[in-house]
This record gives C-alpha cells, structure tokens and sequence, in this order.
C-alpha cells in the first residue's frame, strides 16, 4: 500500500493571547518530501508536533487522506540523535519494539545497520560514535519503525557541511516512497532533498507555490535547485528577486 497524504484544514494555533499560526489549509501527498521552512518562532516546529498529536490545536484538523488514523503510522527524527548512552547500537535501533515489549527482529536491525554503514558497531556504545555516525543509527532507528510518514526536526543541523550532504543524501534514498515532512532552516537543504517547498509566515499563512522538479536528491550543481534555492532565500530574507 502506498503512503497516506497528510491533510491540514483550517489549523489555529494559539498560546494565551498569542496567536502562533491562524486557519492554515495544505495538502501533503503521500510519497512526497516535503520541506518546511520560514522564521524563527514562526510555529513550524509547533505544527510538526500538532500532527504528531504531541500538541492539541486551538482549531482546525489533521487527518491521514485515506480517512484512517495517524497515531500508529508516524516516525519521528529529531535534531538530538537521543540514543541511549548505556545501550548498544543494534539495541538503540530497536528501542521503540523493546519499549513496546514487542519481540526484537535482529535480522532487520543488521540489515538497517549495514544500510547506513554502521553492521561493524553493532556493539558498541553511541559515545564510540562520531556526530555523523550517531544520525545514521537515529535513521536507522527511524526506519526499523517502518512508519508511512516521517516527521523530521532539523535532524541534520548540528553536523558539518560534508556529513550533512551524506546524511541527507542517505536519507532521501531510505526514506523514497515514503511520506516526509521535514522542519529545516536550510534553503539548499529543502531545496535539495525535496519535492515541494511550504514557507511559514504568519499571520498570512502558508506558502506552497514552491514546487521543485526532478527526483531528489539533488546534485548541488542541478540548475533546479540553484533557482529554488535563490528564490527561496530572497522570500525569507525579504529581498527584491
């Protein structure tokens, strides 16, 4: 079964008396990687937690397009890689099975290890790991989940230039078919691992006129994402084009 779309209808957000985001509408649909981008405090981190069903919103709902629920069907990467210091790293992937009490598939653990290069520290500790090396076991913890939709918290951030272009690049590969909405404050980033772009301004919305095309991700040289990727900058600092 392909994955679900995500449907966001007239969605307020509201902290006392002030209003984070007001009536937003926009469609995610499945199998698309979507970026989400826009200013600091401008509620994008907020929205992502309102479809995890972390946070309650004022108004409005957020439904799966094939009408069934979304609770069991998400994935979560943050920007910590939050692996467990005291556990191994096969223990790290499968945590969300052993916290469950379900039975452990050893074989898929390895399997996901040896995908993100990581089958020959199966055993060892997550402070043997380099920054890098610790976001791939977070992926590979997010994968053994094998959730239709991915919500992702600027996971690739806190590394450098070149593990961060790896790391995505891993990403976009492993995670194809699936439905991703990614929270980044990186224009190439977006532009790079995505199929459209959404830009968070309140209090006028949201912007999804950013449609990218090709099949992610992309070379850094690929005329497409240069273009996105300027026209995306000028909007968020409020250049002229």
């Amino acid at each position: 079964m392909s994955a679900p779309g995500i449907e966001i209808k007239d969605l307020t957000l509201r902290f006392g008396s002030r209003e984070i985001f007001s009536r937003l509408n926009v469609e995610i649909r499945g199998g698309e990687w979507v970026s989400l981008l826009g200013a600091s405090g401008c509620g994008k981190t907020s929205l992502l937690r309102i479809i995890a069903g972390l946070v309650a919103p004022t108004a409005g709902t957020v439904t799966a397009s094939d009408g069934r629920p979304l609770a069991d069907r998400l994935a979560w990467m943050g920007q910590r890689d939050l692996l467990y210091p005291w556990l191994t790293v096969r223990e790290n992937v499968a945590l969300g099975a052993r916290l469950r009490g379900e039975k452990v598939d050893g074989e898929k653990v390895m399997g996901l290890l040896a995908k993100v290069g990581l089958a020959d520290y199966a055993d060892a500790r997550p402070d043997a790991l380099s920054g890098g090396m610790r976001q791939r076991a977070a992926l590979a913890r997010t994968l053994y989940e094998d959730r239709d939709l991915v919500l992702m918290d600027e996971p690739f951030s806190a590394l450098d230039a070149i593990t961060r272009t790896r790391v995505q690049t891993l990403a976009a590969e492993l995670l194809a078919e699936r439905t991703v909405l990614l929270v980044t404050h990186d224009p190439l980033e977006a532009c790079r691992l995505s199929h459209r772009l959404l830009v968070l301004a309140p209090p006028s919305g949201i912007d999804d006129t950013h449609a990218l095309t090709g099949k992610p991700p992309r070379r850094p040289e690929d005329p497409t994402l240069l273009a996105s990727q300027a026209r995306l900058l000028h909007q968020l600092t409020g250049a002229n084009p």
